[in-house]
C-alpha cells in the first residue's frame, strides 16, 4: 500500500494537477507537454528547489547494476518525453533511478505534421507519431556538456534522420553516436518507432545485424580514449512475432550488444474503449493500459531466451504492473503513459513496491 505521502502526491496530481495540464492548449496533449518541460526545466536551474523535492519525493531504493552501469532504482523515465534534455537535471529529484533521453538523430527535424499526440483518457493510453521532432544530436550533446555532472544514468535514444534513406542509415546513427558517446551511460538504438518511414524494417535479421556491428565497433574504438566501451540497447517493437525476436535476440548476441529495451509503441489497437474508439484510426504508436500485457509477454519471452538484460518498458500504470514486470524477467522499467496518467506518485509507488 502507499504510504501518506505517495497518497499526497497521487491524490495531488490526479484531483489538481493533471486536470489542470490536460486543459493548457485548449485540451492539446503537446502543448501540456512542453509547458510541463517548461516547468521541469525550471527546476533543473535551481539546486534549492531539486533539494526540495527530493527531500519530497524521496523512496529508499536499492542499487541495482546492469551492463556494468549502477542504477539507484530500477525506475526509469522512458524516451519520448525529454528528448532534447531540457529536464536532465531534476529527474532524479522525481525519483527515477534514470532517464533515456531522445529518441535524437544525426540532424534536427520538426517531425510529423500537427496535431500528433493524442491522449486516450477512458483507455489511460496515448496515440502518437511526433516522428522524432527533436533539435539533433549535437545539440542534446552541447545540453549534456553544459548540464555537467547528472544524480543518475542518463541514456540516450538514436534514432534515423526521416530525410536519410534506410540503405544510408548506419552512418546516420554513427554520427548520432560519435556526437553523444561521452555523454550517455547508454546508448538505445531505436530500430522500432512506428512513426518513420522504414525505420521498422532495421529489425530485420540482416539490415540490424550489420547496423549493431558497425555502432559496437564505434563504440569500442572511441574506448581506446580511456574510458569503457558505451553500452548498447536494442529497442524492439511489440507487434514483432515469437520468430522475429529470436532473430533479432540472435543477432543482438552475435554483436555483443549490452541488452534490450521491450516495448516501443504498437500498431494495434485492442484495448481502445468508450468514447476513445473515435481517435483508434488516427496514425501512430498506441502505448499505455493497453500494452500492459502485451509487453509483459515479450518481456517475458525475451527474457527466458538470451541472457543479455532486459529493460521492460510499456504499459505500466500501477505499482503492480511494475511488479509483474520485474516478475516477467526485466532487469529495469521505464514508465511514460504512466507518468502522464499518474505523476510523481506512481514513480513513488513503483520505487516502494520494486525499488
Amino acid at each position: 500500500m502507499p504510504d501518506g505521502r505517495t497518497r499526497l502526491f497521487d491524490l495531488g496530481y490526479r484531483n489538481l494537477l493533471r486536470p489542470l495540464l490536460f486543459q493548457v492548449g485548449g485540451g492539446d496533449a503537446e502543448a501540456a507537454h512542453h509547458a510541463t518541460l517548461k516547468q521541469i526545466h525550471a527546476v533543473g536551474q535551481r539546486p534549492t528547489a531539486i533539494k526540495a523535492l527530493t527531500r519530497a519525493t524521496a523512496v529508499p531504493t536499492k542499487p541495482v547494476e546492469v551492463a556494468g552501469i549502477v542504477f539507484p532504482g530500477r525506475v526509469g523515465l522512458a524516451a519520448g518525453v525529454d528528448k532534447d534534455g531540457v529536464g536532465v537535471k531534476a529527474w532524479g529529484a522525481l525519483g527515477f533511478g534514470h532517464v533515456e533521453l531522445g529518441t535524437v538523430t544525426a540532424h534536427a527535424q520538426s517531425g510529423n505534421d500537427q496535431p500528433r499526440l493524442f491522449r486516450l483518457v477512458e483507455s489511460r493510453a496515448i496515440i502518437n507519431r511526433m516522428g522524432f521532432n527533436n533539435l539533433g544530436a549535437q545539440h542534446l550533446a552541447d545540453t549534456l556538456a553544459l548540464a555537467g555532472k547528472v544524480s543518475i544514468p542518463v541514456g540516450v535514444s538514436i534514432g534515423k534522420t526521416k530525410t536519410t534513406p534506410v540503405e544510408e542509415a548506419a552512418d546516420d546513427y554513427l554520427t548520432s553516436l560519435r556526437a553523444l558517446d561521452d555523454y550517455a551511460d547508454y546508448i538505445a538504438v531505436n530500430v522500432s518507432s512506428p512513426n518513420t518511414p522504414g525505420l521498422r524494417s532495421l529489425q530485420d535479421k540482416e539490415p540490424l545485424a550489420e547496423l549493431l556491428a558497425e555502432l559496437v565497433t564505434e563504440t569500442t574504438r572511441l574506448a581506446t580514449r580511456g574510458k569503457r566501451p558505451t553500452p548498447i540497447f536494442v529497442k524492439i517493437a511489440p507487434d514483432l512475432t515469437d520468430e522475429a525476436i529470436d532473430d533479432v535476440l540472435e543477432v543482438a548476441l552475435r554483436a555483443d550488444v549490452s541488452g534490450i529495451i521491450a516495448t516501443n509503441t504498437t500498431l494495434g489497437r485492442d484495448g481502445i474503449v468508450g468514447k476513445d474508439v473515435m481517435l483508434a484510426a488516427e496514425a501512430g504508436g498506441l502505448s499505455g493500459a493497453p500494452l500492459t500485457v502485451r509487453a509483459r509477454q515479450v518481456v517475458g519471452y525475451v527474457a527466458s531466451h538470451t541472457p543479455l538484460p532486459v529493460i521492460g518498458v510499456g504499459g505500466i500504470m500501477t505499482a503492480d504492473d511494475g511488479k509483474a514486470m520485474i516478475d516477467a524477467g526485466a532487469s529495469l522499467i521505464q514508465v511514460y503513459s504512466g507518468f502522464i496518467y499518474g505523476g510523481p506518485g506512481l514513480v513513488g509507488e513503483l520505487n516502494r513496491t520494486i525499488g
